[in-house]
């Protein structure tokens, strides 16, 4: 996959800066994700409209697969002017206004309309404020991502079924309080390890989108996917303000159009894929399991009552759309 977006980036022209005209804009597009996913379609996409509407003028240089560093890395990078754009995941949000970042927070969204509102609302709106009066961001929106679901070695239809149950989770405090708040019992395993951890049954089950159990081969060692649908964890499109303040208004213009029909393209693809993952799963074996969604959210209410204390003023209201608990 890695040839054919360095192909197709050859082939536009944009991988030739040595020869590119003095007047040549270049674009480094970072992500963490390798080459072959939602994530690579969105960039090379984003280099063809460029080259489409204006050939030559862009040299869009994809880094993939953290090559430039991580994410916090990347942020940095970005805060500085050393770098242009990233398609990067929610750190941003947990480093430069937590207050804000109701997304994180498990069952509080349903959809990615909620999603996409919460970022269109004043506390939305504020969280991106803070983050380039802090961060020097510069955001464009959101690419849509597989939702997040559980595996189990067992059905899980009711937060009942999670007695005892030991959840693999990443270390995120407001996962791991709503969580246990639920009745999981959390445990910490290194993401390299959850194959291991189901084999020998440290853990019961894990939790991530479907692309975690199809490229780790769970169905070895896991029996059910629960389409718990817990956490719509978006991609952000931002850039470097420092560099975005520099260009013309109309490269500035033709940029956000680009990167509109890349985060569009990307969230079309991924949806294409996360459809992919769940067929093959169950013809791997693995049992679909659709759970009372109502009942986990009903479950985990208290803990994310106490999460949302802890943030800024009106962001449970927008994030619920004015209407609290319902």
């Amino acid at each position: 996959m890695r040839k054919s977006l360095l192909a197709t980036l050859a082939t536009l022209g944009m991988l030739s800066a040595p020869l590119a005209l003095a007047s040549t804009i270049e674009i480094q597009v970072n992500n963490t994700m390798s080459e072959g996913g939602s994530e690579s379609a969105a960039v090379e996409r984003f280099a063809e409209y460029l080259e489409e509407q204006a050939p030559g003028r862009f040299n869009v240089r994809p880094f993939l697969a953290g090559s430039l560093g991580s994410e916090d890395g990347v942020l940095e990078l970005l805060n500085l002017g050393q770098t242009q754009i990233s398609i990067t995941g929610g750190n941003w949000r947990q480093q430069y206004a937590p207050e804000y970042d109701a997304i994180t927070v498990p069952f509080l969204f349903s959809t990615w309309e909620e999603v996409d509102a919460y970022m269109e609302s004043p506390s939305g709106q504020r969280l991106v404020e803070i983050a380039e009066e802090k961060g020097g961001l510069k955001y464009f929106g959101t690419q849509h991502r597989g939702p997040r679901h559980m595996t189990a070695n067992k059905a899980i239809h009711t937060p009942e079924d999670l007695q005892g149950f030991r959840l693999r989770l990443p270390s995120l405090p407001v996962w791991l309080q709503v969580w246990e708040g639920i009745g999981a019992q959390v445990v910490n395993v290194p993401a390299p390890e959850i194959y291991l951890a189901m084999q020998t049954r440290q853990v019961d089950g894990h939790e991530n989108s479907l692309s975690s159990p199809y490229t780790r081969r769970l169905w070895e060692v896991q029996d059910h996917i629960i389409l718990t649908s817990h956490v719509q964890f978006p991609w952000n499109w931002v850039a470097s303000s420092r560099w975005w303040n520099g260009l013309d208004e109309e490269d500035q213009a033709l940029i956000s159009e680009a990167i509109d029909v890349a985060r569009q393209h990307g969230t079309e693809v991924e949806r294409e894929l996360d459809e992919y993952y769940l067929e093959e799963l169950e013809k791997a074996g693995m049992t679909i399991v659709e759970p009372d969604i109502e009942a986990f959210r009903e479950a985990a209410m208290p803990s994310i009552e106490r999460v949302m204390a802890d943030m800024a003023d009106g962001v449970l209201e927008d994030a619920t759309g004015g209407n609290g608990n319902d």
